[in-house]
């Protein structure tokens, strides 16, 4: 599944423009983003405004020195071009308190976000202009369904800045942003947040979220409810968090990773672990949806080698759902393997997944990515 595919066959990555007159911070900004996005960086506002008319971006970066004559004078520029006229800026500032920061705030579709900043901010800011149009289709969602997506996106995103800052999870926001997930499960109308996260821009967030909707399907199949049906939701959406340590020129490399860099990935099983068990609350059943969904049953799995009756129904349960959402997932360096075809690749990973349990749940996961899935 490392294997580099043809060229043709991976998805394009969302474009950002990126207009800033400090070769320095221009290059930096672009190696921080590149791995998630399409970066087409310009030294000044008047080759942005024909580079970016014919490659129009999703959202555009501006500097507060940005030449000629400065951000606003820049932003005045693009916003003068009909063809750029509505694409969502952020606004680069020095400070928090600069008249260029106090001036883009009050402009339409601008973002601002002050030095110093943290590139998960920046990701995030990006990701939200990105991914408005997508949530804001939310909004025609039924209520509990909505809810489900709104607040586990929000929550997923304050566990990201909690994390880089050494803070443990607030698990009791997590279980309440899960409710309505559990809940639209439970009534069985839960197929619109699957075609919610489809297309949103933070991988990690749709991976985990279709995850927590299979695993809670799962549950409730054979009669999981209240409390624990909500244990399999949090562990879902929780499961893969430390992934947010990983490196992201590893996360998302469009090709085989080395031993190296697969030693790298594989630890974000064990900083997961790190994660949860160093925050206040977190149901042992969570603990081991995160730390066994990537063991199997023949002990060639990790992150220690568990095997047979060392993993119970939990952990297996978690296996097959992460391994069927990996391979429908669409990611920068693959397209979707159709359902069908994922199936039937992990009915041929005997001894490494429970079968007996993949055959009772065959026609349920059929059933949940039917019109749900990227195709």
């Amino acid at each position: 599944m490392n294997d580099k595919p043809a060229a043709d066959a991976r998805p394009a990555l969302p474009k950002v423009g990126l207009i800033d007159g400090n070769v320095r911070y221009r290059a930096e900004i672009t190696s921080a983003l590149t791995q998630y996005y399409d970066v087409i960086p310009f030294p000044d506002g008047r080759d942005a405004v024909v580079g970016l008319i014919a490659r129009p971006p999703a959202v555009l970066i501006i500097d507060e020195k940005a030449p000629p004559g400065g951000g606003m004078a820049v932003l005045e520029l693009i916003r003068k071009n009909p063809s750029l006229a509505a694409i969502p800026v952020i606004a680069k500032a020095e400070d928090a308190g600069s008249a260029f920061a106090a001036a883009a705030k009050e402009a339409s579709h601008c973002t601002v976000i002050s030095i110093p900043f943290k590139r998960s901010q920046l990701l995030a800011a990006i990701s939200g202009n990105v991914n408005k149009e997508i949530e804001a289709a939310w909004d025609k969602v039924e209520p509990v369904q909505q809810a489900a997506l709104k607040q586990s996106v929000a929550t997923f995103n304050q566990i990201a800045e909690l994390l880089e800052d050494g803070k443990p999870i607030p698990f009791e926001k997590v279980k309440d942003s899960c409710e309505p997930l559990a809940r639209a499960v439970s009534e069985g109308n839960f197929k619109d947040v699957l075609k919610g996260v489809r297309g949103h821009d933070n991988y990690t967030y749709v991976h985990s979220m279709r995850v927590a909707t299979l695993l809670s399907l799962f549950g409730h199949r054979i009669g999981i409810r209240g409390d624990d049906l909500l244990t399999l939701a949090t562990g879902g959406l929780l499961h893969d968090v430390g992934k947010m340590d990983v490196p992201q020129d590893v996360l998302n490399k469009p090709g085989r990773l080395t031993d190296e860099e697969f030693a790298v990935m594989r630890s974000h099983v064990t900083h997961t672990s790190r994660h949860l068990r160093d925050s206040p609350g977190i149901p042992r059943g969570v603990i081991t949806i995160a730390e066994q969904h990537h063991e199997k049953l023949n002990g060639k799995g990790y992150p220690k080698g568990l095997q047979g009756t060392q993993l119970n129904d939990l952990a297996r349960m978690a296996g097959i759902v992460d391994i069927f959402s990996a391979l429908t997932d669409r990611r920068v360096y693959k397209p979707p393997v159709p359902p069908e075809k994922s199936l039937e690749i992990m009915e041929g990973m005997t001894g490494e997944i429970d079968q007996k349990l993949l055959g009772m749940f065959r026609g349920m996961l059929l059933e949940a990515a039917a019109g749900t899935w990227d195709s």
